[in-house]
C-alpha cells in the first residue's frame, strides 16, 4: 500500500510517499511543494493544489495522511491561513478519490519517538532510522510528512491486528 503523508504549509508543504508491506516501510519519494510567499494567498493555494495533484497522479497513493490543524490562542490567524492549505489538499485527495486520515502532531511525535513534544531534529532522526536513510530528511517539513505517513501505517497495522485478534476470540 502506498501512503502519502502531507505536512501542510502555505510557503512549504512537505510530502512523502512510503510503500508499506508486511516486511515494513520503504521510501518511494519525498519533497516539498513551494507556495511562493511573494504571491497572493489565492496563487499560493493553487500552487499547493496543482503540486499535490501532480504527486498523486505520478505516485498513485491509496491513502493520504494529513496533519491536523493546530491552533494556538495567541496566533488564531495562522490557523485560519493553514485551513486554506489543508482545504486544497483535501480537495486534491477527494478528486482522486483517495481517503484522507487526520493525525495530530503530538500523536505522530509520540508514535515515532515516544515523546509527543519531540523537537524537529528528533523527528528527522527517527524517520532516517525508520526508513533506513543515510541522512535525515531536510527540510524538516519533509521529515514531518514522512512521519505522518509512517504513523498512519503503524496505526492501521495495529488496528488490523486488534481486529484480527477480536475475530479469532
Amino acid at each position: 500500500m502506498r501512503i502519502l503523508g502531507v505536512d501542510p504549509g502555505l510557503n512549504i508543504t512537505g510530502y512523502g510517499v512510503i510503500e508499506a508491506s508486511s516486511q515494513g516501510v520503504s521510501l518511494c519519494e519525498a519533497g516539498v511543494i513551494r507556495g511562493r510567499s511573494s504571491k497572493s494567498l489565492t496563487l499560493r493555494v493553487r500552487e499547493i493544489y496543482t503540486g499535490l495533484c501532480d504527486v498523486v497522479k505520478s505516485l498513485e497513493p491509496q491513502v493520504l495522511a494529513l496533519e491536523q490543524l493546530y491552533s494556538h490562542y495567541q496566533r488564531p490567524k495562522t490557523a485560519i491561513l493553514m485551513g486554506h492549505a489543508r482545504g486544497v489538499i483535501c480537495l486534491a485527495a477527494a478528486e482522486a478519490e483517495i481517503p484522507v486520515e487526520h493525525y495530530s502532531a503530538t500523536q505522530v511525535k509520540k508514535i515515532l519517538t515516544g515523546n509527543g513534544r519531540a523537537p524537529k531534529h528528533q523527528i528527522q532522526l527517527a524517520i532516517a532510522r525508520e526508513l533506513q536513510l543515510a541522512d535525515p530528511p531536510d527540510p524538516p517539513d519533509v521529515a514531518d510528512a514522512l512521519a505522518i505517513a509512517v504513523c498512519h501505517h503503524y496505526l492501521t497495522k495495529t488496528n488490523m491486528l486488534v481486529a484480527g485478534s477480536q475475530r479469532s476470540s
